[in-house]
């Protein structure tokens, strides 16, 4: 079986092949730190998160590494605001990043660069793309003359004739855009060229280097923490589809510049995130935070289910729909999880784990190495989840399963393993019993039997289990997103 992956840069799907066998160096870039997390950034964060757990999975030793900007003109423009600092503004959003990450079960990169502990390899980039002629200085600023590079646009597919002054495109208006009365328009030798080093501005934090106190370019921050931390050229280097053009574009032109080199093999990019069909946006009054979300009581393993049901690299549309319908799956997938550890004792499972169901693995990988194809993954998932739901269910009323035991183990293990690969976990909660014996588990059973009563319209015995919780002491509340339970006081 053989991993293809779409290349951003070809325009084609393609086997996937690694600069060292065995081993995946790995590049996200990362938020800039001047607010909290938006949907966005869940879904690029969970779908990179993805990726490298299914590398791993599949044999690989993957060193991943994502950035953080924390030199930004949005980062001073709120430390300004809140008569703040812009590292302390920067460390604040770093918390509250991981805080954010860790609630949607994000595993930690190997390492967090930053590019105010980057300047050195900036300025050292930026020296030698002089030295080549690819940079020129200019009142204190260092640009980057686009011209000179021979291959520029290889990765967007612009062509600079083409990108007329104060146009729009589907990119959502990334043409160049000319004032003519900018002081930065004016040092320029050309339009396209853009900033690798700015002078400071009165106020602004600013570092020494040979052009004079100032700070690096967006850009460059990339491509100097690219080499600094995984070398000349990567495997795979990954972000969201607005950063395309212009920052990886320009993060090649920079590093290739220097290299001579490919800055990465493959360039892997996520789709966007709508909200009831509209780019997400603080002014349509529709921009969602990852801890608004969640504070809302929705399920961070919801949120992940949500994600990967879509193709990695399509727009994803945010709506109260989407989020029900991925709350029911989880619960259809959690109900899987959960089967051992409600049913296991009383089946005579044994300690420790079964070995896998060999021909559902290999499925699952058939499916997920086209093109990372999570949503075909989770086929696999609610296949097993739902079988292993329907065993339960007549375990409970027949006392005995269709299936032997150990069978219903393996396909147990092998669903807890594929789940994990997805980042999908159900978190195992000490069952306190109630008054009447019911176990936590015992209680979600039941539930899952009244809404199975529900979908056959037997409301006959949705209202029996109803009122047979109700005389333990037990509320259930049904809402859009499922139901809830919980124990009269």
């Amino acid at each position: 079986m053989t991993l293809t992956l779409y290349n951003t840069l070809t325009r084609r799907q393609e086997p996937f092949e690694t600069v060292e066998p065995g081993k995946v160096k790995m590049y996200y870039c990362g938020v800039t730190v001047y607010d909290y997390c938006h949907l966005g950034h869940a879904r690029a964060c969970i779908v990179w998160d993805v990726v490298r757990r299914y590398l791993q999975f599949i044999g690989y030793e993957v060193r991943y590494i994502q950035n953080f900007t924390d030199i930004d003109d949005k980062i001073l423009n709120r430390a300004c605001v809140e008569h703040s600092s812009m590292e302390a503004v920067a460390d604040r959003f770093i918390k509250a990043y991981f805080e954010d990450m860790a609630r949607l079960g994000i595993k930690e990169a190997d390492e967090y660069p930053r590019a105010t502990h980057t300047m050195n390899g900036i300025q050292r980039l930026i020296h030698e793309l002089e030295n080549k002629g690819f940079a020129y200085p200019a009142d204190g600023d260092v640009y980057y003359p686009v011209r000179k590079f021979a291959e520029y646009g290889k990765l967007s597919g612009r062509k600079l004739e083409d990108m007329q002054a104060g146009a729009s495109d589907a990119y959502g208006g990334l043409r160049l855009r000319v004032n003519i009365e900018d002081p930065e328009y004016q040092k320029k030798k050309d339009p396209f060229d853009f900033a690798l080093w700015k002078a400071a501005k009165p106020g602004e934090p600013a570092w020494e280097s040979p052009w004079g106190a100032g700070r690096p370019g967006w850009h460059i921050e990339c491509s100097a923490m690219v080499r600094d931390r995984l070398g000349d050229t990567i495997d795979i280097h990954a972000g969201g589809a607005d950063l395309i053009f212009p920052h990886h574009e320009n993060e090649i032109a920079q590093s290739e510049a220097v290299t001579g080199k490919p800055l990465a093999l493959y360039w892997l990019h996520n789709g966007m995130v709508k909200v009831d069909g509209e780019k997400m946006s603080k002014s349509l009054g529709n921009f969602t935070t990852i801890r608004e979300l969640l504070d809302r009581g929705v399920d961070p393993m919801a949120v992940r289910l949500f994600v990967l049901t879509a193709q990695y690299r399509t727009p994803i549309d945010f709506t109260d729909e989407a989020i029900a319908a991925a709350t029911n799956g989880w619960h259809t997938i959690k109900e899987g999880l959960l089967f051992g550890y409600q049913y296991g004792k009383k089946l005579g499972w044994g300690v420790g784990n079964a070995s896998l169901l060999p021909e559902t693995v290999e499925r699952f990988q058939e499916t997920v190495n086209n093109d990372f194809n999570f949503p075909g993954g989770l086929t696999v998932l609610f296949e097993l989840a739902k079988e292993l739901r329907r065993q339960g269910n007549i375990l409970v009323h027949q006392g005995k399963t269709e299936t032997s035991p150990d069978e219903l183990q393996r396909q147990w293990q092998t669903l807890v393993t594929l789940a994990g690969v997805l980042g999908l976990e159900a978190k195992i909660e000490t069952e306190t019993p109630t008054s009447s014996g019911f176990s936590d588990a015992e209680i979600e059973a039941r539930i899952q039997q009244r809404r199975e009563a529900r979908i056959a319209k037997n409301f006959a015995e949705s209202d029996r289990i109803r009122d047979e919780l109700q005389a333990e002491g037990i509320t259930l509340i049904d809402s859009r997103d499922g139901t809830r339970w919980h124990r009269n006081n």
